[in-house]
């Protein structure tokens, strides 16, 4: 289904066409016309299906066709600063056309970007973006005007949650106005994501893409070695995959600092992404990946939804993330668009449980490549793989948050 059958706006469609967009994806296709509609959403697809597009084309159409007067008319929320800049710079370039106005607030930035956020929201910008925390701060201070808002839309609803935003999200939806429409947005859908929606959407329509599934596109390849063997072998992927953007994800921000030590001093071209960066020097480092001059960068899991960038066709896990939820993140990070992807998964002795769990909400095994000689002997695939829980997928969920949660 092309965009131009969504009856949208033509100064809308002006800024679908320079954007780049076609033909809508199959959750854009169920999505847009139920929001066009009016209606409450709970929808779960997996990364990289094109769901910002999915929300904001319907939020934009609308404010356009309504010649929209409120300070604030749609907010957004989401976990982290990086998806709040990226949906803030999908905003632009959608609505370069028309007079819509938006702003991304999101915290770590300094005081002079906070007095640029107050002056947006005390003077108005139709769409707003922003982490719950830092909307929170700007809240407490008496001068946010949302009984305009129209349309709520959480994004990564799953994630908000993860990371403890519950009372925070409650808090927001306290100040906003009762009539209005709702959009949930969630990579799974546990039943604290379920609970939520009771809560806050009104006869919901509900859609479910691939819940919890990488692209089958993405090639996934396993190397079972020992730890001393992951930074000479990670050195040799990046050398001898052919790539043309890369990320390399590591659980900890100590470990991204150290890799990216080393991979600098076998003089390779790679940048770290983690918080301890400001805010300022992560755009710029972003910035030059998403242009090609840094072909490689080295991050935590705060990048793993929190960049969009079509180029990377590389993702190696150096360790087993400790949530199956983040390894579909994370390589979901290659393969956007049309294109496609490896991601390399190095798994370490101690880790080998943990991949396979991730094994079985994945519902196959991971191919397990072979290591070259050159690197030594390698200990077999022996994991001890716990019974799925009989709660069904969620319970699987439970059983496997409750496994692990004193090790993140």
């Amino acid at each position: 289904m092309r965009f131009t059958e969504f009856n949208f706006q033509p100064t809308l469609l002006e800024g679908i066409e320079s954007s780049g967009y076609e033909t809508a994806t199959p959750v854009q296709e169920q999505v847009i016309p139920l929001i066009m509609a009016g209606k409450d959403l709970i929808a779960s697809a997996q990364t990289g299906t094109g769901k910002t597009a999915a929300f904001l084309l319907p939020m934009m159409n609308h404010l356009i066709t309504n010649n929209h007067h409120s300070k604030v008319s749609g907010l957004i929320l989401v976990p982290t600063r990086e998806l709040a800049i990226q949906i803030g710079q999908v905003i632009e370039g959608l609505s370069y056309f028309t007079n819509i106005s938006s702003i991304a607030i999101y915290g770590g930035s300094d005081g002079q970007n906070f007095v640029a956020e107050k002056k947006a929201l005390q003077t108005g910008a139709d769409i707003v973006v922003c982490t719950p925390g830092r909307l929170l701060a700007h809240l407490k201070m008496g001068y946010v005007d949302f009984n305009g808002i129209q349309f709520l839309v959480l994004d990564e609803a799953d994630r908000m949650l993860d990371m403890g935003f519950q009372d925070d999200i409650n808090t927001i939806i306290a100040h906003l106005p009762k009539k209005r429409q709702t959009l949930l947005f969630s990579a799974t859908m546990p039943e604290k994501i379920r609970r939520l929606a009771r809560i806050i959407l009104h006869e919901p329509a509900e859609i479910n893409i691939a819940i919890s599934k990488p692209p089958e596109k993405i090639v996934q390849k396993a190397y079972v070695i020992y730890e001393p063997q992951k930074l000479p072998l990670v050195k040799y992927l990046l050398q001898t995959t052919p790539h043309r953007s890369a990320v390399v994800f590591c659980g900890r921000k100590q470990d991204v600092k150290q890799l990216a030590r080393e991979l600098q001093q076998a003089r390779m071209k790679v940048a770290e992404i983690h918080s301890d960066l400001e805010q300022e020097k992560r755009e710029e480092v972003l910035q030059g990946f998403s242009s090609g001059r840094i072909p490689i960068i080295i991050a935590t899991d705060i990048l793993s939804r929190g960049i969009d960038v079509d180029t990377i066709d590389l993702v190696i896990n150096y360790d087993v993330p400790h949530d199956g939820e983040d390894y579909v993140h994370r390589i979901g990070r290659t393969a956007r668009a049309e294109a496609d992807g490896i991601a390399m998964t190095l798994i370490s002795e101690k880790e080998q449980s943990l991949f396979a769990d991730i094994e079985q909400l994945l519902g196959k095994p991971v191919e397990k490549a072979t290591v070259p000689e050159q690197y030594g002997a390698t200990p077999p695939y022996q994991p001890f793989v716990r019974k799925p829980h009989s709660g069904g997928n969620n319970g699987k969920r439970r059983n496997f948050n409750n496994q692990h949660k004193g090790r993140r």
